[in-house]
């Protein structure tokens, strides 16, 4: 089945902008999952929203809650959090600019891929990608995507460009209180010399496909053996339980020596006054 954009909308550098769609980097169907099934009658299990004292109840009934420090639960309407919900922009601007490199590992969350709409917009596309590879930068920005406004990367991958989701401060952990209890002490020379020629031995280009995931191949290998087998209990399935068009770029030069002018102007106003 081919893949569905997540995403549909105007990639923009100034004053240049490129219709562009997102997609999921990521194969949501190549891991084996599974259903509960109540081994007496053979039926999916299914989830029953209760309250204790009361039994089950509507989803209608059911409201959001917080919970404080005091020990109580600040009540909302799911009404009232679907109105806060931001309306989904159809544009990704690339505010700002630093090293690939200078972004740690901990703050990446999702990748998508970013493709041209069309081949109008292949011409900027690839000055874009061209710009950011020759430069080992990558362009952050914000997209609005299901309600919720996400913090992106921009950089080079391959003939295309790759966008990745970024936490926000507040998503994650200080490190610090991890790290606190282990001792600063300088390693013994030795051994750190023995460490550094075994890393610069088994140092090679990466190579994903030299890593399996043993486990997964393991359970495929048991799904497979049981399949064959006629010994194997079976369930019945019912069918019930199976699961923008934006500007075109007309001239490219112009719109980009026009943005560098104006970013140009804009520096020069700023040290004048």
């Amino acid at each position: 089945m081919a893949p569905r954009a997540l995403w549909k909308g105007q990639l923009r550098l100034s004053l240049v902008s490129i219709p562009v769609e997102i997609y999921s980097a990521r194969n949501s169907g190549a891991r084996v999952s599974f259903r509960q099934i109540h081994g007496p009658s053979g039926k999916p299990v299914r989830y029953q929203k209760t309250v204790e004292g009361v039994g089950p109840v509507d989803s209608a009934d059911i409201l959001k809650g917080y919970e404080t420090d005091k020990g109580e639960y600040i009540l909302l309407d799911p009404d009232e959090i679907d109105a806060i919900k931001l309306d989904t922009k159809k544009t990704l601007e690339l505010v700002q600019f630093v090293e690939s490199s200078e972004i740690a590992p901990i703050w990446f969350d999702r990748p998508y891929y970013v493709v041209p709409t069309d081949e109008l917009a292949e011409d900027a596309y690839r000055v874009v990608r061209d710009a950011l590879r020759k430069t080992r930068k990558c362009g952050l920005g914000q997209l609005t995507m299901r309600g919720r406004e996400h913090l992106c990367a921009i950089r080079p991958c391959g003939d295309g460009l790759l966008m990745e989701t970024l936490h926000y401060k507040e998503d994650l952990r200080a490190a610090d209180p991890m790290f606190s209890g282990i001792a600063d002490a300088a390693s013994d020379d030795e051994l750190l010399e023995v460490a550094t020629q075994l890393i610069e031995k088994k140092t090679a280009p990466f190579d994903a496909t030299a890593f399996e995931d043993h486990y997964a191949s393991a359970l495929q290998d048991l799904i497979d053996r049981k399949r064959r087998s006629r010994k194997t209990p079976r369930a019945k399935a019912d069918d019930k339980d199976k699961g923008g068009e934006g500007e075109n770029v007309v001239d490219l030069m112009d719109a980009l020596k026009k943005s560098l002018k104006d970013s140009q102007g804009g520096a020069r106003r700023k040290k004048a006054s």
